[in-house]
């Protein structure tokens, strides 16, 4: 792994040095200030000179470092420096040169913890947060039970959780959140549409709890060639990150999330999905320019989800061309404004319902100018919030709770789908003839 950690400031000073290994001195720190800071020229974040290798990630007014002369693995070092920089800012918010000086000494036992010899070790931050505070200080039979839990922990299977947790009202709460990013052409044909999502879990669980979920039964993961495309209302994930405390081997075989969660608040997985995706929202749009004092906007805005669900802070941003003076608005649903300093026409919606449509009808006067400038026509923009709607059709089949003590808890699951500035349409502008017209 690494041999060496260092922390420089903007000036090649050095703020943290540790050395893990022999085959490095601490004279190694100049070389990178010469060959990377000095040299402006240098933007890998790798650079091998010789057989050592620095890796560097600079992050507001320093550089964290990591220095290795073997064949180590660059992700598993870049891994490592931000974890380190993650940890750090739990503790004291900011990494900065001036946050480095003031907590050098917690800085210092940060690093004998969490890497022992180049080789990371634990690094979870609930459980660094147990025996390294900068908090109260506690008394000696306080200690002593803590540290008795900290061994169990920190050696244990499930590093990421206590055996001790205690709750009157056991609750899990799954949150399936997902982002639907979409670019239409003019024409109405999608250009690009796919969705980044998360599920979320809120765990208020007793004891050492196992739980396991169920995904849908048609679950395509790293589709391969036409492999996928045979089954059109297959949900097909592309790239899936876990929290470490899941089994992937169940995973694997069922499509069931098998794990002990963390006590708390934290990300289960991750996902992004770029195949039969469900559009939440359908937009027709109509510009032409009468003249050239005006030019007239009909937008149809459709909701494509079922009719017992409901949009929430439905917006739509309209663009106009720079030269505009003023806008008349015309809405059968929400409230339309023009926004002069940003040159757009907002269209807010509080609450949409599913299969609903509704119509924007305006007109902008457009100022004379000498030179008319070329409008390049933005996209519009549509921000929303749909619940209980996934983009990507995944659902969660079940949701189970196993313990020992065989108490009951209560299972919550909640999906949301939602855009802000990532669900575009372009807009065609027709001009029309006034010799033609009369």
């Amino acid at each position: 792994m690494i041999s060496a950690f260092f922390i420089f400031n903007q000036k090649g000073e050095v703020l943290i040095s540790r050395l893990f290994r022999q085959d490095v001195k601490r004279s190694i720190s100049d070389v990178f200030r010469i060959q990377v800071i000095s040299n402006p020229d240098v933007r890998s974040p790798i650079i091998t000179l010789g057989s050592t290798s620095f890796f560097h990630v600079r992050i507001n007014n320093v550089y964290v470092v990591g220095v290795t002369k073997c064949n180590a693995s660059a992700a598993l070092v870049f891994e490592f420096l931000y974890r380190f920089i993650t940890i750090s800012r739990s503790y004291f918010s900011k990494l900065d040169e001036e946050s480095v000086k003031n907590n050098f000494v917690l800085i210092y036992e940060l690093l004998d913890e969490i890497i022992d010899f180049g080789f990371p070790q634990n690094s979870e931050i609930d459980t660094l947060k147990m025996y390294i505070t900068t908090e109260s200080i506690k008394s000696e039979m306080a200690v002593r039970e803590d540290s008795s839990k900290i061994t169990i922990q920190a050696t244990g299977a499930t590093s990421w959780r206590r055996s001790d947790v205690k709750y009157r009202k056991n609750e899990a709460f799954v949150d399936v959140i997902e982002t639907v990013n979409l670019l239409m052409s003019k024409e109405g044909a999608v250009l690009r549409a796919d969705v980044d999502g998360q599920i979320l879990m809120r765990a208020y669980l007793s004891g050492t709890p196992e739980c396991k979920f169920g995904l849908n039964d048609k679950l395509v993961l790293q589709k391969r060639g036409n492999e996928a495309s045979k089954s059109d209302d297959a949900v097909e994930l592309d790239d899936c990150q876990f929290h470490q405390c899941v089994r992937l081997g169940k995973f694997d075989s069922d499509r069931s999330i098998s794990f002990i969660p963390p006590d708390g608040e934290f990300e289960l997985m991750r996902y992004r999905s770029t195949s039969n995706i469900n559009l939440p929202f359908r937009l027709q749009t109509h510009v032409t320019e009468p003249s050239k004092s005006r030019v007239e906007y009909t937008i149809h805005l459709r909701a494509n989800f079922d009719p017992k669900l409901n949009a929430n802070n439905v917006l739509l941003r309209i663009p106009t061309p720079l030269n505009t003076t003023g806008v008349q608005t015309k809405v059968g649903v929400g409230k339309a404004k023009y926004v002069p300093g940003e040159n757009v026409i907002v269209w807010k919606i509080p609450r949409l319902q599913g299969a609903q449509e509704c119509t924007l009808t305006a007109e902008a006067d457009l100022a004379a100018t000498t030179h008319r400038q070329a409008w390049s026509r933005p996209p519009i923009q549509v921000d929303f919030s749909v619940v209980m709607f996934t983009a990507s059709g995944l659902l969660v089949r079940f949701l189970k709770v196993f313990e020992k003590s065989g108490y009951q808890s209560v299972k919550w699951v909640r999906y949301l789908s939602r855009a802000n500035g990532s669900y575009q349409i372009r807009v065609s502008l027709e001009y029309l003839d006034p010799r033609k017209t009369n």
